[in-house]
């Protein structure tokens, strides 16, 4: 029996623009994608001062937003994957927020 493995490379980003409604992730192959910031509730509720401090990880495989403790993948916003946090955890993060600014 033969098997074979078929291996698909996704693009990596070069850049991300968040606007007030969509995270634009411009890629290495050209291509600009841009998916609605609802689909990823941490940054819909972050500041614009948070949303704009991201780095790329991975060799541009994925971008992380230190001030809101967000990942996402290149692959997944390709794919059109919203988050996959549950409701519970993202209640959590909204609550330790909440606090935080209270202080």
């Amino acid at each position: 029996m033969n098997s074979s493995k078929i291996e698909v490379r996704i693009a990596t980003a070069q850049h991300i623009t968040v606007t007030e409604d969509a995270l634009i992730v411009d890629l290495g192959d050209g291509r600009t994608v841009s998916v609605p910031l609802a689909w990823y509730p941490r940054l819909l509720h972050g500041t614009p001062e948070e949303r704009n401090n991201w780095r790329l990880i991975g060799e541009g495989g994925g971008v992380h937003w230190p001030d809101l403790d967000e990942d996402v993948s290149v692959e997944n916003i390709i794919l059109g994957r919203a988050s996959g946090e549950s409701q519970r955890s993202f209640k959590r993060w909204l609550e330790e927020r909440k606090l935080k600014a209270d202080c």
